[in-house]
């Protein structure tokens, strides 16, 4: 017991000062004002940002809904292939996260711009082009496109360990595709489901980057405001009640897949 304990001292060090301090931190200033003296006021401001909140939420819940439709099939068509195959393959979805953030929406600025590439080519085949930058479709899309891995990863991991016995049992019952679909696969992936909706949403409703380049500042979500008031406004007591409530929506989510996450072992849920 000694020796286990010593072997987690620097983990629950690294803790402390890493998580629960700043976590104290934010409270603090979040239930406090410039005078250091206790005051609701700050939370009560979160009033005056409900749909800033609100249009966070929605757009972060459609990019994780995009991202599980774009992504179940797309694991589920990589653990149909070789050994070797999939390795490339995840290799492939992994390489543009080995390029920094800010380069790969700039990426999605050069595509989508009036100017961009794909309205050079709509023009050089003598179609109108599309006005794509600046919109609440390019912040989404921006989003599934940054986050979209983290969906396919957890949901690849769960279809690799599916046992297509089950499968094979249900289409012998007389099951047909999507029967098999909603019956068993779902229930035995559904580890891997919770844990992507998690990975993806979390991101995409605290994102402030994305909005400011691909919305052109017109669609202003909850990361903005934060940065906002440590950047510009310096008033760290509304920031810090803001991010206080963003961690209470990334906890609710947390809960949730802790609660609904099902089997780690890719078994039968039922």
């Amino acid at each position: 017991m000694k020796n286990r304990t010593a072997l987690s001292a620097p983990y629950s060090v690294w803790m402390i000062l890493f998580i629960v301090v700043p976590l104290l931190i934010v409270v603090y200033y979040a239930l406090t004002g410039p005078d250091g003296s206790f005051t609701w006021d700050n939370m009560r401001g979160l009033s005056h940002y409900t749909d800033t909140i609100l249009r966070s939420v929605y757009y972060g819940m459609l990019a994780t809904a995009i991202c599980l439709v774009v992504s179940y099939p797309l694991a589920y068509f990589f653990t149909k292939t070789k050994a070797s195959t999939q390795g490339i393959l995840v290799m492939l979805i992994m390489i543009p996260m080995w390029m920094n953030f800010i380069l790969r929406t700039y990426s999605i600025m050069v595509l989508f711009e009036d100017t961009g590439i794909i309205n050079n080519m709509l023009r050089g085949m003598g179609l109108d082009p599309v006005h794509m930058i600046n919109t609440s479709g390019a912040v989404i899309f921006g989003m599934v496109y940054n986050y979209v891995p983290f969906m396919v990863l957890p949901l690849y991991t769960s279809l690799s360990k599916l046992d297509y016995k089950y499968v094979e049992a249900g289409r012998d019952l007389g099951a047909n595709g999507f029967q098999i679909f909603k019956d068993v696969m779902l229930p035995m992936t559904k580890s891997g489901i919770i844990s992507g909706i998690t990975m993806v949403f979390v991101p995409s409703v605290s994102t402030f980057y994305i909005s400011q380049k691909l919305g052109g500042g017109g669609y202003t979500l909850i990361g903005d405001v934060i940065e906002l008031q440590f950047q510009t406004a310096y008033n760290y007591h509304l920031g810090a009640s803001i991010s206080l409530l963003l961690m209470v929506l990334i906890l609710i989510c947390l809960a949730i897949m802790n609660r609904f996450g099902g089997s780690e072992d890719g078994e039968m849920v039922i």
